[in-house]
């Protein structure tokens, strides 16, 4: 049986505060799981202090003269977390110029701690499970059989047992990790121990930016245990350091400890929200259409700004008037004291005249000026684009003596489409 005295002094030698009951016991398994061989898996949240729990396995066993190596499973690509931890031979895969020895090789002897194996992909998790169960890998583009001994130490902040659920995690692989479960309570569940750790924090940052220690009444203190520090210690302790660094009043009360407190439920910035909305109401989806409103608003106002611009510089004589008479229904909406009126002229009717039976006895001196044949107007514009564009290749193939590759890039496109419009348009070189 593991003493107070004993887990005291473990306390002391990896600096870790507290006395919560939770935390005591999960002290005391990691002491008795210490000196086996034992695959330890220590859940808990973010920034609850997994790794802390890690490094008082490997101290206290016999492998604590061996390496020590954390890995973060999940901020290795899923691409080289094969050859990070099982290494590869030189030329394996592009970039492979010389064989690496990865880190169940090179931890030989010792222990891995691999965080956040939750993350870690599927294949990778096959191959783990053979080190755990036979103490055998293979290198990337190899196929020789290695041998290792470590001792594997895996932590997760998720649930494990809903991942093998929904097929990202192995089954046989989680039973196997799970051999020693410890839990690492979240700093909610450790109550007082959230005083000892923001005094212990405040007094560390007093010294390092020389300033007087911050002091809490009992409301602040009272305020900062019903918080629930989602981001636990590393939370907690961003927090202290705000406030010895920023606030002035040395004696923080509880309004002043409110003021650094997230007051959302994500415990994250939050967009501005005009208003507060009931329970239930997507506040979200609200801020977002305020923001969208907002935008458009103001490309309203940019568009308002446009138009008095060019109506000033036309008014000043700047610009010619048939550009505001042109685009004149852009300025329907503004004072523009303008003339949009043309200047007399012989109306003309773009569409065509219909001649009614009878008419044309009594009307054969009729005006057939304003008579426009709409059809042919445009195969004129679609056949004009295509002379242009004929004209414009035989001028550059007679500027360049009939040599397609300058021509082509004096017209901007290439050889090939060059080629294929002189068959297209027939054009003798």
């Amino acid at each position: 049986m593991i003493s107070d005295a004993e887990v005291l002094s473990i306390k002391q030698r990896f600096g870790i505060i507290g006395n919560s009951p939770l935390l005591n016991h999960a002290i005391r398994v990691a002491m008795q799981a210490a000196p086996t061989d034992m695959t330890v898996l220590i859940t808990g949240e973010s920034g609850s202090g997994k790794e802390s729990f890690s490094k008082i396995i490997h101290s206290i066993s016999k492998r604590k003269h061996g390496k020590f190596i954390a890995i973060n499973c999940g901020a290795i690509p899923e691409g080289t977390i094969d050859s990070e931890l099982f290494g590869h031979e030189k030329g394996s895969f592009t970039g492979a110029h010389e064989a690496r020895k990865g880190y169940f090789e090179v931890t030989d002897g010792g222990s891995i701690f691999l965080d956040e194996i939750g993350e870690m992909p599927l294949g990778t998790q096959a191959r783990l499970l053979r080190i755990l169960e036979n103490g055998e890998f293979i290198k990337v583009g190899s196929s020789k059989v290695l041998k290792t001994n470590v001792r594997v130490i895996a932590a997760t902040n998720v649930n494990l047992i809903k991942a093998v659920e929904k097929g990202k995690f192995r089954e046989d692989l989680y039973y196997r990790l799970n051999t020693v479960p410890i839990y690492v309570p979240p700093l909610r569940e450790r109550g007082t121990d959230i005083i000892l750790l923001f005094r212990k924090f405040t007094t560390d940052f007093s010294e390092k930016y020389n300033v007087t220690p911050i002091s809490l009444d009992s409301e602040a203190k009272e305020l900062l245990l019903k918080f629930p520090f989602k981001g636990n210690i590393r939370q907690l302790k961003n927090l202290a350091e705000q406030i010895s660094l920023l606030e002035e009043d040395r004696e923080v009360n509880a309004i002043t400890m409110a003021k650094y407190l997230p007051t959302t439920e994500s415990n994250l910035p939050a967009p501005y929200t005009h208003g507060s909305g009931k329970e239930g109401d997507k506040s979200n989806d609200f801020s977002e259409r305020e923001i969208l409103y907002k935008v458009l608003f103001d490309m309203k106002k940019d568009m308002t700004d446009l138009k008095k611009l060019v109506l000033d510089t036309y008014q000043s004589g700047e610009i010619n008037s048939n550009i505001i008479k042109k685009h004149h229904s852009l300025f329907e909406d503004m004072d523009t004291s303008v003339p949009f009126e043309e200047t007399p002229e012989k109306p003309q009717s773009s569409l065509p005249i219909i001649l009614e039976s009878g008419s044309s006895s009594k009307n054969e001196d009729y005006d057939d000026e304003g008579i426009e044949d709409i059809m042919h107007e445009e195969d004129d514009n679609s056949l004009s684009i295509e002379k242009k564009e004929k004209e414009l290749i035989i001028k550059a193939l007679r500027k360049h003596n009939n040599k397609r590759k300058y021509a082509a890039q004096d017209l901007g496109i290439s050889e090939r489409t060059l080629y294929r419009k002189i068959k297209q348009y027939d054009i003798n070189e």
